[in-house]
């Protein structure tokens, strides 16, 4: 039998009183397959961070979300700005600038494949906003996973925008993610983090403040996805 260890997380006692049923908001983290380790080859999932938090203390140098050419206001974009006082950007400005580009975009390059990748300069750090598609009010899986290629290109060899992260883009306000424009709903989080794999990100990701009320599902910190789950599906245990 498995030698069995006791582990105080806490002081004072504090384990008995941080039962985990004791919160609504939690979840459940599963330990990745273990291996040797490969370099660039996952994407971390950042269970249990805040990323403005993480923003504002300086842990990366650039920062992916959406944009879009009317109001940012409730974006994380909008708040990134806002709390960054080197920033001489405003959620304003960010939107005029975005409408900005977008109009010069119809007169010049009207063909052209969207979604386009704006870079806003805060001084501490560089943010990446995919710009959503003129005339719509979401963005779809298509849009992602190009402009997370285009995305990937511009980090190629730059190691002064590493590290980087990005949003998940569930649950967004501003920019809402689909699955494409006959299906109107959002994707899964492991559609969006395949996808952001497959166009060659490796970066981090930050899950919506909605996915800490499914406990009873559990995950795991990185992807790719420890295979067994392909197996579960396929029936075999």
């Amino acid at each position: 039998m498995p030698k069995t260890t006791t582990v105080q997380i806490y002081n004072d006692g504090a384990d008995d009183l941080l039962s985990a049923e004791s919160f609504p908001d939690r979840v459940s983290l599963l330990p990745s397959e273990h291996g040797a380790p490969q370099s660039g080859s996952r994407i971390r999932v950042m269970w249990g961070q805040e990323l403005l938090a993480d923003v504002l203390d300086g842990r990366y140098r650039a920062v992916i979300c959406g944009v879009n050419d009317s109001d940012n206001s409730h974006g994380v974009i909008a708040q990134i700005v806002s709390l960054l006082t080197t920033s001489q950007w405003s959620p304003q400005a960010v939107t005029s600038y975005a409408k900005m580009f977008q109009e010069s975009v119809q007169v010049h390059a009207a063909h052209d494949r969207e979604p386009y990748i704006l870079k806003y300069d805060l001084d501490s750090v560089l943010v990446l906003a995919l710009l959503r598609p003129r005339g719509r009010d979401y963005f779809t899986v298509g849009d992602l996973s190009r402009g997370f290629r285009t995305i990937n290109k511009m980090l190629q060899g730059r190691a002064d925008r590493r590290p980087v992260c990005s949003v998940s883009f569930l649950g967004a306000m501003s920019n809402k993610l689909v699955t494409d424009d006959q299906h109107t709903e959002e994707p899964s989080f492991e559609t969006v983090v395949q996808t952001m794999h497959d166009a060659g990100f490796r970066g981090d990701v930050y899950p919506s403040p909605a996915m800490w009320h499914y406990a009873h599902v559990g995950v795991f910190p990185s992807y790719p996805f420890p295979k067994g789950i392909d197996r579960m599906r396929a029936g075999s245990s």
